[in-house]
């Protein structure tokens, strides 16, 4: 299974991601699928199939918080939605959603919104130098 997961390849350097965040335990990156322009994804660079069975959880939803206010500050979003779903990948990860005034974003699976690479670039460094 490992072998197969997608964010163990991203982890392992195999894939590449726009990277956000990282440190010995978590890695934070771009959802290639936005469903607004920031969103991000968390993830224990460990593998656990849910959230629930990351050991220091309390460490992992430090560093959650940690970019959602950063996300919030640097991108102006209104808000930032957490969502522990965990259907479409089978590896621990917390989604980070901004969300601005009059988005009328609607949180389901399999609606995106295309962001072009610069975009994703632009966005995703403007966070990891707020994050230093």
């Amino acid at each position: 299974m490992l072998n197969e997961c997608i964010f163990c390849k991203i982890i392992a350097g195999k894939i590449p991601c726009h990277k956000v965040y990282e440190d010995n335990n978590f890695l934070a990156f771009l959802d290639i699928a936005p469903r607004n322009p920031g969103h991000c994804l968390v993830i224990p660079k460990k593998h656990f199939r849910w959230v629930w069975d990351v050991p220091d959880i309390g460490e992992y939803f430090e560093v959650v918080r940690r970019i959602e206010k950063v996300i919030e500050k640097e991108l102006k979003a209104k808000y930032v939605m957490s969502i522990v779903w965990g259907e479409e990948v089978p590896h621990a990860h917390v989604w980070l959603v901004p969300r601005f005034e009059g988005d009328n974003v609607e949180i389901k699976l399999g609606e995106i919104k295309k962001l072009g690479e610069q975009e994703m670039k632009r966005i995703a460094e403007k966070l990891r130098k707020a994050l230093k």
